[in-house]
């Protein structure tokens, strides 16, 4: 993170925040790494925009990378660039419309004023919408299926894990009082209106102002239809032509005030054509504007080239147009074809061609910038230059008139090709900002390709790179539905396959499912479909709780027969056989729970491992020592389970963070801190757990990243860290829709315990009411909540009851507390005075060896139980070694008491 100095009245929290959304992180990314919560984030950025002045998220970010700037009036909407002029009846009628209903479209043509209207009004509403006023230029947006990518964006929400970015956005603002501001949504009303009909049906304290040409046609829409600007008396239109020619160094005299009332009421009192207008004074003169209007307005009227609604904006880009040289004209129909703000240099590589040359482009753009037909915008990393919207869709339709839009869009597809491969060979620094300069003509570029026969291997290829390209964006979502657009552009099976691990990491066992099967489909009758069809049934069985609906039991079977059938002799498919063999059979094993199953189930496993390693695939090793971890905890050697995890993440370590890397990673970190905890090995669990915690592709999947950190430290005794980490589990939680997920129960159970040790009673019965609202059924808590709730009541003094907790049967001889479990209930049994407690130490000590937590707590219970006060301090020594502080400070306190 770059450091600069914090911006006079900026906070230091703020101005780590600042460097963050800098480096174009969501707010949820931003949350993890600073360990708070989104909804602090979220604040923090409010005041960031008001602080500084910034027009949106993107402006606060290129503000990041600048030196120290004096603060600016208090604005948390895009800042105009000149005064907002009149409307005083529209800014009224508007701003009780939005008071009065929930979803308000401001409706009229383009250039008559819309967003500058409802910036005003959002601007006047903002104390009304405490959770904020958001705003969402759609302008870059060119497929309707990325309304939603758009909006989180603007806010600074990720997809969360195991739901898509358009349940994310309203699962985020469900509980909010908040406006959004949706900008010409027009183009893509096709995805605008399901869009906020969701939201509006989930989100009821959520409003809605919206821009459009035309109505948005969604329930509970109230249109407001934005009229010219006045043209009677001292009227809106001619105050705005005065104050714009004023801002170009030109002064109407009183005198020429009826000639600029007859001009606005040429123009229709279109807000665009008089600003345009004002803006050629100084090289026409108000003489020469008039004439030069006129006659294109009687030409236009002749043709009838446009309906009535858009002919004078029409007229005055005509007239623009004409005031040009032919180098000019090229270049402005031309570089219509990027929908974001683009730089001189890519100017030059898609408009460059004849009759432009190259090194015309430079000075053209410039010259096009003094004329306002382009916008300059100065950021962190360059000189970019945009058309307004309407600019922008006047030049594509003269770009088709020219004959040069196949020409021009080509050649902005070959840069998009270049841009996404230079992306995707290049490092992390700065990568992001990068990407997000260049997303929307991706997008574009790739929407205009699909659709043409003759671009289609060009379309595949860049639909490659932006799937991989969305993936390190942490947008899996979009990753997994271009490498799902690459696949059907050329019948690609490599392409199914990226999208059903991105679909893993998404935790969508479904669509992983569907499409493992697709791959295999594609393969036809060969080994690669063998391979396909096996994990597609491996899949089903390691993902069957990420399914909304597990197929048939057995269709699974039917793959895997089917795949034994195509394997032959090919390692790959062998491996792959295999390992559907553990998984089949790890499933029967559990459900058997008998020696012979689970024998059997570790012959399968070593097997698996052995046909794995033969390939010299660090993946499929991985995947074969999954197996072999569940075999080796089935057969209760916690220790085995424990080094084999913790290979699986060295051996993933040195990979490049692939989408089947992470899906790997992601369970093998879980995984290794569980089997950790299991053993005792707090130190390690903890390193796991951070690392899990800190994974970029969990930022928006709190619940996830922190499942296991949470229960390390609660049982190692950091409570302030469990408690700050118990936020973003909330968080992730909540923003995922607060969804069942008995998996998690003990991470309740834990931070349950942690407000137990500390006294907090209200706070602990909001987690234990927590771990049911996750449908944690009582006998999956057997496993886990006896151990947890022995520790605070021997806490608490309450040996005897602590002994009653845990000496019941139950599914914690399975759990990866059960070293736990066992060497506490030794410990409560001695300080109950319980007449076998000695019997029971000596039972236990080979069930709990290896474990040095274990083994402390029976050390101590021993000691305890001879009056050995020695012997009690001698195992806070232990304690710390195996990073416990907490059984570590209570040894003192039981020396203390002895």
């Amino acid at each position: 993170m770059s450091k600069q100095p914090a911006p006079s009245g900026v906070s230091p929290r703020e101005a780590e925040i600042l460097a963050l959304v800098g480096e174009h992180r969501s707010n949820a990314e931003i949350g993890a790494q600073l360990f708070i919560s989104v909804r602090t984030v979220e604040t923090h950025v409010s005041s960031l925009l008001r602080k500084l002045g910034a027009a949106d998220r993107r402006a606060l970010a290129d503000l990041a990378a600048e030196p120290a700037r004096p603060t600016h009036a208090p604005v948390a909407l895009p800042a105009p660039l000149s005064r907002f002029i009149g409307r005083a009846r529209e800014r009224d009628a508007l701003r009780g419309a939005v008071t009065g209903h929930r979803q308000v479209t401001a409706v009229g043509p383009g250039g008559v004023g819309k967003t500058r209207l409802v910036l005003a009004v959002a601007a006047d509403l903002a104390g009304a919408f405490p959770d904020g006023v958001w705003f969402v230029d759609l302008v870059p947006v060119t497929d309707p299926a990325m309304v939603a990518a758009a909006v989180a964006a603007a806010v600074g929400l990720g997809e969360q894990q195991g739901r898509s970015i358009d349940d994310s956005v309203p699962a985020a603002l469900a509980d909010r009082r908040a406006l959004l501001v949706l900008d010409n949504c027009e183009h893509v009303a096709d995805g605008v209106a399901p869009f906020v009909e969701r939201l509006l049906a989930r989100c009821p304290q959520v409003s809605v102002l919206a821009t459009s040409r035309a109505r948005l046609m969604v329930p509970f829409e109230w249109v407001y239809h934005v009229p010219p600007l006045s043209l009677d008396g001292e009227s809106d239109a001619v105050e705005l032509f005065r104050d714009r020619a004023a801002a170009v160094g030109w002064t109407v005299e009183a005198a020429q005030v009826e000639q600029i009332a007859d001009l606005c009421r040429k123009l229709d009192g279109v807000a665009l054509a008089i600003e345009l207008a004002a803006a050629r004074l100084p090289t026409l003169g108000l003489d020469g504007l008039v004439a030069g209007l006129s006659d294109h307005l009687r030409l236009l009227v002749g043709g009838y080239r446009a309906d009535d609604r858009h002919r004078s904006v029409r007229a005055m880009l005509d007239w623009s147009q004409a005031l040009l040289t032919g180098d000019d004209l090229a270049l402005l129909r031309r570089v219509a074809v990027f929908v974001s703000p683009f730089t001189a240099p890519a100017a030059t590589a898609v408009a460059g061609f004849d009759p432009l040359a190259p090194g015309h482009v430079v000075d053209g753009l410039a010259r096009l910038a003094d004329q306002s037909l382009l916008s300059v915008i100065a950021s962190a990393g360059g000189t970019r230059y945009r058309a307004l919207e309407t600019i922008r869709q006047y030049g594509i339709e003269q770009l088709t008139a020219a004959g040069e839009q196949e020409a021009a869009l080509g050649r902005h597809l070959r840069w998009c090709l270049e841009a996404a491969e230079d992306l995707a060979a290049s490092g992390k620094d700065g990568w992001r900002a990068r990407f997000d300069a260049v997303a929307d003509d991706l997008r574009a570029a790739l929407s205009w390709a699909a659709d043409r026969p003759g671009r289609r291997a060009e379309a595949h290829r860049l639909a490659l790179l932006l799937g991989r390209l969305a993936f390190d964006r942490n947008l899996i979502g979009e990753s997994q539905q271009r490498y799902e657009q690459a696949a059907a552009l050329a019948d690609d099976p490599a392409a199914l396959r990226h999208a059903a691990t991105v679909a893993a990491c998404r935790m969508r066992g479904d669509d992983a499912y569907r499409l493992w099967r697709a791959a295999a489909d594609a393969a036809g009758d060969t080994t690669d479909a063998a391979r396909d069809l096996a994990t597609a049934t491996t899949t089903y069985f390691r993902k069957s709780g990420a399914f909304a609906q597990l197929p048939p039991r057995d269709e699974p079977a039917a793959l895997l027969s089917r795949a034994r059938q195509l394997a032959g002799d090919d390692p790959a498919a062998q491996a792959a056989v295999a390992l559907a063999d553990c998984a089949t059979a790890g499933y029967a094993s559990f459900a058997e729970q008998s020696e012979d199953a689970a024998s059997r189930m570790m012959a399968l496993a070593e097997r698996a491992v052995e046909l794995a390693r033969r390939l010299d695939d660090p993946l499929a090793e991985c995947g074969a020592l999954f197996a072999l971890t569940g075999a080796q905890r089935r057969a209760g050697d916690e220790s085995a389970a424990a080094a084999t995890a913790r290979s699986r993440v060295e051996l993933l370590d040195p990979l490049p963070l692939t989408p089947d890397v992470a899906d790997e990673l992601i369970d093998a970190l879980l995984i290794a801190t569980a089997t950790g905890i299991a053993v005792g090995d707090l130190v390690a669990a903890r390193r796991w757990g951070r690392r899990l915690r800190d994974l970029p592709l969990l930022a928006e999947a709190g619940h996830v990243a922190t499942s296991r950190i949470l229960m390390a430290d609660a049982l190692a005794g950091h409570a302030t860290d469990v408690i700050a980490a118990s936020g973003r589990f909330l968080d992730g939680w909540t923003q995922a829709g607060r969804p069942p997920a008995r998996n998690l129960g003990p991470v309740a159970a834990a931070v349950a315990m942690v407000h137990d040790l500390q006294g907090d009673q209200a706070a602990r019965d909001e987690w234990l009411a927590v771990l049911d609202q996750l449908g944690v059924t009582t006998q999956d808590r057997a496993g886990y909540h006896p151990a947890f709730e022995a520790i605070a009541l021997l806490h608490h003094g309450k040996p005897a009851l602590a002994l009653e907790r845990l000496d019941t049967p139950g599914a914690w001889r399975t759990g990866i507390l059960m070293h736990w479990h066992v060497a506490l209930r030794v410990e409560a049994a001695v300080l109950a005075g319980h007449p076998n407690a000695a019997d029971l130490l000596t039972e236990t000590r080979p069930i709990a060896a290896g474990n040095p937590i274990a083994g402390a707590l029976l050390d101590r219970a021993a000691a305890l139980l001879d009056g050995d006060k020695e012997g009690i301090l001698a195992t806070a020594g232990a304690f710390a070694a195996a990073g416990c502080p907490y059984q570590q400070t209570r040894t003192l306190l039981l020396a203390g008491a002895g």
